[in-house]
């Protein structure tokens, strides 16, 4: 079957091998590869299940040629859609074993019908069972049926990759992932077996669900009375924020706010907490509110045909109504127009 294929294909894979360093992916492993082109395989076959040879007289090509189920024709047709164009791993992992996807599809497949295992892990060896890792697939720390004890993942899990050291889950720690990593602690335990439940949001380490049974204090938390409570940062005697924003505390931290625009410095939210009000405000009922400029006895704005504008916090001088801004005076706008012919 590999004649079939565009005389074009072989030269050009051996080309792109020879520049492998520019056209592959590093990160692409040879098992994921596989189990992608077994995935494409099977899509095949769904996509040609319902087909026929085509011709003018399908039954007899069927009863000469064979069924189209299990053709020649079918085979092609599928491998030609296995991999797409720029994926150089996968075309070349088809034209390196397409014999022995024919062997598969012509003769072992009634009594191997599982091609992942067929292909990839016994006949082409670049993926292992699950739960087995590296070159002679050999068990998971904790055993192939529970790699890591279920706590955690095996290097190499499935491929002929890894060294088979796990990578535990968040809750878990150790070479076994059977201790209970910082913050967390054991609610049940056994040679084989590990349950790790989270420490109250207070607890460093803890040997139980609530703040009594820490051990030690997250940063923000301090223990009293063998809990572990909320410090204060904003009670510290030197404040932890600026002279323009006020401290707001939360369980074992604290966030700076902005104070209010009409504010010099302030305790709290809004302007019934400042200190002191800010240039262009004054306070009145309680609170720090907008100085009208505009509205004093002495005039601010002091051009001619200028008029004064009230803002949050101060004023704006602008020029009347029909009149402009140039060279710093307000001056009138002249209408022009055309003069009708009498």
């Amino acid at each position: 079957m590999a004649e079939r294929r565009p005389p074009v294909m072989l030269p050009l894979l051996w080309l792109l091998a020879l520049c492998g360093a520019a056209v592959t992916d590093p990160e692409k492993k040879p098992c994921e590869t596989c189990r992608q082109l077994v995935d494409r395989f099977h899509k095949g076959l769904e996509l040609t299940s319902k087909k026929n040879f085509g011709g003018g007289n399908t039954a007899w090509e069927e009863r000469t040629l064979s069924k189209y189920e299990s053709s020649e024709i079918r085979l092609v047709e599928i491998i030609e859609n296995l991999c797409d164009s720029s994926d150089f791993e996968c075309n070349l992992m088809v034209e390196e074993h397409e014999e022995q996807i024919e062997k598969w599809w012509f003769k072992k497949r009634n009594k191997y019908p599982d091609l992942v295992k067929w292909f990839c892990i016994e006949t082409i060896e670049v993926c292992c069972p699950p739960g087995r890792y590296g070159p002679d697939c050999l068990a998971c720390i904790g055993g192939s049926e529970r790699p890591c004890h279920g706590n955690g993942f095996c290097s190499g899990d499935g491929t002929r990759r890894g060294n088979g050291a796990c990578n535990c889950k968040v809750e878990y720690t150790g070479p076994f992932c059977l201790e209970c990593a910082d913050g967390y602690f054991s609610s049940e335990k056994n040679d084989t077996h590990a349950v790790c439940i989270a420490c109250h949001e207070s607890c460093k380490t803890c040997d139980g669900p609530s703040s009594k049974g820490c051990k030690d204090c997250k940063e923000g938390w301090t223990k009293e009375d063998d809990s572990c409570v909320d410090v204060d940062e904003c009670a510290a005697e030197k404040p932890p924020c600026t002279e323009d924003q006020y401290c707001l505390n939360t369980e074992g931290s604290f966030s700076c706010k902005r104070c209010d625009e009409s504010c010099a410095g302030c305790s709290d939210e809004g302007p019934h907490k400042c200190k002191d009000c800010a240039a262009g405000y004054v306070y009145e009922e309680d609170k720090c509110t907008d100085l009208n400029e505009c509205d004093t006895s002495e005039a601010v704005c002091v051009r001619d045909n200028e008029i004064c504008v009230n803002t949050s916090g101060s004023y704006i001088c602008v020029c009347s109504g029909g009149f402009e801004e140039q060279d710093g005076k307000c001056v009138e706008i002249v209408k022009t127009g055309k003069i009708k012919d009498a």
